[in-house]
């Protein structure tokens, strides 16, 4: 059987189809029938949704049975003929389709085996961790049993390739590390207990940690990438998937590459959100520290021996908790329970809600009173999608607690609700400003930690477009540091922050990611921005593609993690159909 050749397209019709990505535009010699849109597509999977899988060749013949305007497509595709327009969408669609029947539960065993690799950022350097070395073996494996192209950038990167029959190739941007997970957080409304390295199903969701950042999409992209080789599809430019292992910690591993390996001249990342992104705020750590004092009980007084917040700067916790001693403990634990009602009436968001509890504990010998507040968590670019406990918890100590003894945690916690309070929008601190395409300035404490000689509290920076760091960072040093001086309180300042990122929203392969989005869901399909940020700002020509949907709360860094398998499903085929009809344009820009 002779191979696959693209058609030869005219020119008027090679730049009518890349201005919209193929779709809408017919064969040349071949069917006009129009390309295949969400109802179709439904219709075809709820009918092939109980039948055996068998090979695509077998789908396609179930398939033009019941569709017989596919049948010039699926003949051409079946005589091995040249395939362009509307014919070429539609296989790639029916190879997507395909691709999610066939393969939906082996994706969700390859998640979860993947998810039980703990790939946290430890004391160890990632590349010497061995769950990330395991992480690398386990995509070796995989490569080789689809018959793809594997390579190990010294564990900092791992590569998988399917070859073009041209020079040129595109990239696909993944990351193998995740953040930390507090493990009682993992609580489920009914009690269940999870483990956040175990993927554990309850209906569609697929709890675990990584299961949407990133460890379902890698799986999702690797069937992908398996059903193309297999299909014997033609593609004129390779595919090149590169899976980072620190995206999380400051993407070391990536700078590491790019001193190794040029970089694909235009990149796809899976890390953020649909229908595309072509905006991404600047990230930053704004940390402000303060030397550790050790105090003991006074009469009246309560001392905070110990606080904690989240498990990492980037997100917003489920919980935080603070340990107070005093000489009264009894007194204390009454006077905090009778403040809780009017507090948590003061401070509960419009539409959300938190709590606080409060326990009498021994600990050490010593009777202290413990404090836990618990929020909402959150990804910490998407502060507004959570109930954030670390500045209501500060608030609370500051407000309704007995005078606290002025060590690192009581300046720490007037640090808190004299400068963020529960706002995070940096009004506050007189920062505040928005841009109309990529949304407002946000600033979130986050992290408590003691380390060392001081104690750290760390908020999370997401900058828009109408700034530059220099500038912020200037502004909010000016604000703090005037205020600790007023205050008369030791503290040092540091601030990392990163630049926003702005692509032009234009070209083919933009046009047809929108496309294939709009088609396979019925939503509305334009560039959006995000608030988060990706290793897309250290690629040339990247946009993000998935994998959170619109509408949806983004559960990446949340306590309780999860992934729908609707979704999944959908990134599995739009992904398929993603790598034939990138990998087959005329043109990318």
């Amino acid at each position: 059987m002779p191979p696959f050749r693209p058609r030869a397209l005219g020119a008027a019709l090679v730049l009518a189809c890349a201005a919209v990505g193929l779709a809408g535009c017919a064969s040349v010699g071949g069917s006009a029938s129009a390309t295949l849109k969400k109802p179709q597509l439904d219709q075809i999977i709820a009918s092939q949704q109980n039948q055996p899988a068998g090979s695509f060749a077998a789908f396609l013949g179930r398939v033009k049975a019941s569709q017989p305007a596919l049948l010039p497509a699926i003949t051409a595709y079946e005589q091995r003929q040249p395939l362009a327009g509307d014919d070429l969408v539609n296989i790639a669609r029916l190879l997507g389709v395909y691709n999610r029947l066939a393969h939906q539960g082996a994706v969700i065993d390859t998640t979860t085996q993947m998810v039980a690799l703990k790939t946290v950022r430890g004391s160890a350097p990632p590349h010497e961790d061995p769950a990330i070395i395991a992480f690398g073996q386990m995509v070796q494996r995989l490569a080789g049993d689809f018959g793809l192209k594997y390579r190990n950038v010294d564990n900092r990167i791992f590569e998988v390739t399917l070859p073009g029959t041209g020079a040129e190739e595109f990239g696909i941007l993944t990351h193998a590390d995740v953040v930390p997970a507090n493990a009682e957080e993992w609580v489920l409304d009914d009690g269940t207990q999870l483990d956040p390295f175990k993927v554990t199903r309850v209906g569609d969701l697929l709890y675990g940690r990584g299961t949407i950042d990133d460890k379902g999409s890698i799986a999702a992209v690797l069937y992908a990438m398996k059903a193309v080789k297999d299909s014997g599809l033609p593609l004129q430019r390779s595919i090149r998937l590169m899976i980072e292992t620190t995206e999380e910690t400051g993407g070391d591993a990536m700078k590491y590459y790019q001193g190794k390996t040029p970089l694909p001249a235009y990149n796809i990342v899976l890390d953020s959100r649909y229908p595309a992104v072509v905006a991404e705020k600047g990230t930053g750590a704004l940390k402000a520290a303060f030397p550790v004092v050790m105090v003991k009980p006074a009469p009246g007084a309560a001392v905070i021996t110990a606080m904690t917040g989240s498990g990492s700067a980037n997100a917003i916790p489920q919980t935080a908790t603070a340990r107070l001693l005093s000489t009264d403990v009894a007194g204390l634990a009454a006077k905090l329970e009778a403040a809780k009602p009017a507090f948590i009436a003061k401070y509960a968001p419009q539409g959300g809600k938190f709590d606080i509890a409060i326990a009498r504990q021994t600990v050490d010998g010593a009777d202290g009173v413990d404090v836990k507040v618990t929020g909402s968590s959150a990804h910490g670019s998407r502060p507004e999608e959570g109930v954030n406990p670390v500045p209501r918890l500060a608030l609370f100590l500051h407000e309704a607690a007995a005078p606290l003894a002025g060590n690192h945690y009581a300046h720490a916690v007037r640090y808190v609700s004299e400068l963020f309070g529960t706002d995070y929008l940096g009004r506050t601190l007189g920062v505040a400003y928005r841009d109309d395409f990529m949304g407002p300035l946000t600033l979130s404490p986050t992290l408590i930690k003691v380390d060392g000689k001081e104690l750290g509290v760390t908020a999370n920076v997401r900058m828009p477009r109408g700034n530059t760091p220099d500038a912020l960072k200037a502004a909010l040093a000016q604000r703090i540091n005037s205020w600790a001086a007023e205050a008369k309180l030791p503290m040092t300042l540091t601030h990392t922050q990163g630049n926003w990122m702005a692509r032009d929203p234009k070209g083919a392969w933009l046009g047809t990611l929108l496309n294939i989005f709009g088609d396979t869901t019925g939503l509305e399909a334009k560039p959006v921005s995000t608030a988060g940020s990706t290793t897309a700002k250290q690629m040339p020509k990247a946009i993000n593609f998935g994998p959170a949907m619109p509408g949806k709360k983004y559960t990446a860094h949340n306590a309780k993690e999860y992934k729908e398998v609707s979704d999944l499903n959908a990134d599995l085929q739009m992904f398929t159909e993603m790598l034939v009809r990138i990998g087959n344009l005329q043109q990318m820009q």
